[in-house]
């Protein structure tokens, strides 16, 4: 097989490939009213019908951000609880007795052991810098909040990829509304962690 005739093969592929599917793609941005959305049963079919795809989509710009500002404000709950965990130091039993006793955090009390026997004990809370350990109790929420965050987001993203001016004005003004919202809850989140 020669060269010419591999390129004619690849210029006949090419052509059937470019399907009436692809052709009816736009490039640029359009104003029309019946760009389906999602799938061709979910085509706006009156002005109402438009009006209420461009609210849907404005609504579930704001569920993107509400979702953010959700994962934002339980991920310090997790954090605080974490920190919040306490560490019950029997004294005179620990290998870090010299780091506990000048810590200044410790509380001083009495617990009364599995034998009856009254100790002096130290309560401490741990303050640390390092990843949280794994818990399934945290890690499976926030796995799930994750894709929730990346599947509304992807449906987002098709909204705009119909490169339809009034659904992309909509994904803006939802972004906008949500932000206007719930941002501080974000932002709250990010500066704490600097």
């Amino acid at each position: 097989m020669d060269m010419g005739s591999m390129n004619m093969g690849a210029s006949s592929s090419s052509s059937s490939m470019s399907s009436p599917d692809m052709s009816s793609m736009h490039m640029v941005f359009t104003n029309t009213h019946n760009m389906p959305l999602y799938s061709t049963m979910w085509t706006p079919r009156s002005q109402g019908g438009y009006a209420g795809t461009c609210i849907f989509l404005i609504i579930l710009a704001v569920i993107a951000r509400s979702l953010i500002a959700f994962k934002a404000i339980m991920e310090q709950r997790w954090l605080a609880a974490h920190l919040q965990r306490r560490y019950v130091v029997v004294a005179g039993k620990n290998p870090e007795a010299g780091r506990i006793s000048s810590d200044p955090e410790a509380k001083t009390a009495t617990m009364v052991s599995a034998q009856g026997v009254e100790e002096t004990v130290r309560v401490v809370h741990r303050y640390t810098q390092e990843p949280l350990p794994w818990r399934f109790s945290v890690d499976l929420p926030r796995a799930l909040l994750v894709l929730c965050i990346a599947g509304v987001g992807y449906l987002l993203m098709l909204g705009v990829m119909t490169m339809n001016v009034g659904y992309f004005c909509s994904v803006l003004a939802g972004t906008f509304l949500g932000e206007l919202g719930v941002g501080r809850y974000i932002q709250y989140n990010h500066w704490n962690e600097h």
